[in-house]
């Protein structure tokens, strides 16, 4: 990533610090950050919702210094990177230095300062679907790829399903899967990912709900919510859906997903009600490896 926005000189006053005098008066500290993420889109768009407000995140630092003491500055820091992490989807690290420029020591000094690196590692839970041309070679292929795409790291892969389609016109029934892992991506940047992937096996949009060659989903991206119309989170219809439920529990047998009234279900309980929708049991993938269309591979993470 080359991408950032830098943000320096924060002041806020604070209650950090292992002396009792520290927590009393309080003191001022000084927070500068450099944020990771990919501004292409913002670049090329001038769309504010492709970028991170630098105005929030000022204001978040200014919340987190002023807030809950800790002993250790080397801790503040590292609460500011989670929280701006949490906050903002399109982020994929965040850098923070913490300055103590009146640190009670008693030689004379300039500043004191320490700086922690957040990077994301996110639970993802990826939703696989094909039903034109050889289904089960091209989500082998699939597979493949995403275990090569840098910053995910595969961990899981459910068995293959078949299924009927949903909505739609006629068209052939679907082979379906799920993979779980691990993301260091951006939520944002590991859609686009998915997509390209898409693209490189074939995939177009003309119809809505129409036969594919692929379809991948990001079903769910650690805890996070969003309402984004173009990235949405958890996946505003897994629930309902058997050819996603059914493989995720087959997967990950513990996982829960967040419904869209902000409660909780086990998957395997919620894939128990829709096994019955048309979900049947696939065939074995492929052993061997198909190669994706398009260009060179990514390394893996």
């Amino acid at each position: 990533m080359t991408d950032r926005i830098t943000l320096t000189g924060v002041r806020a006053r604070g209650r950090h610090g292992v002396l009792p005098e520290e927590r009393v008066l309080g003191q001022e500290f000084v927070v500068d950050l450099v944020l990771h993420l990919d501004l292409g889109r913002a670049a090329a768009t001038d769309d504010l919702a492709a970028t991170v407000s630098y105005a929030e995140v000022a204001e978040t630092v200014h919340e987190l210094v002023t807030g809950e003491p800790h002993d250790l500055v080397e801790t503040l820091a590292g609460r500011i990177g989670a929280r701006l992490l949490e906050d903002h989807l399109l982020l994929e690290s965040v850098d923070v230095t913490v300055h103590k420029p009146s640190a009670p020591i008693a030689v004379p000094f300039g500043d004191v300062a320490v700086s922690v690196t957040s990077r994301r590692d996110v639970a993802v839970v990826i939703a696989l679907g094909a039903n034109l041309e050889d289904p089960a070679a091209t989500l082998a292929s699939a597979v493949d790829r995403l275990t090569r795409t840098r910053g995910l790291r595969v961990t899981g892969r459910s068995a293959l399903v078949e299924t009927d389609p949903v909505g739609g016109p006629d068209q052939p029934a679907y082979l379906n899967a799920v993979v779980v892992g691990r993301s260091r991506l951006s939520a944002r940047a590991l859609l686009e990912r998915l997509h390209r992937i898409e693209a490189e096996h074939g995939r177009t949009r003309e119809v809505r709900w129409g036969a594919r060659t692929l379809d991948l989903d990001l079903i769910a991206y650690g805890e996070a919510r969003s309402d984004d119309p173009e990235l949405t989170l958890p996946h505003p219809r897994a629930h309902e859906r058997g050819f996603v439920l059914v493989p995720w529990a087959d997967v990950d047998p513990d996982a829960q997903l967040t419904l869209p009234d902000g409660g909780r279900r086990l998957v395997r309980e919620l894939a128990d009600e829709h096994r019955a929708d048309g979900i049947r049991t696939g065939p074995e993938w492929p052993t061997g490896r198909r190669q994706h269309r398009g260009g060179p591979q990514e390394p893996s993470c």
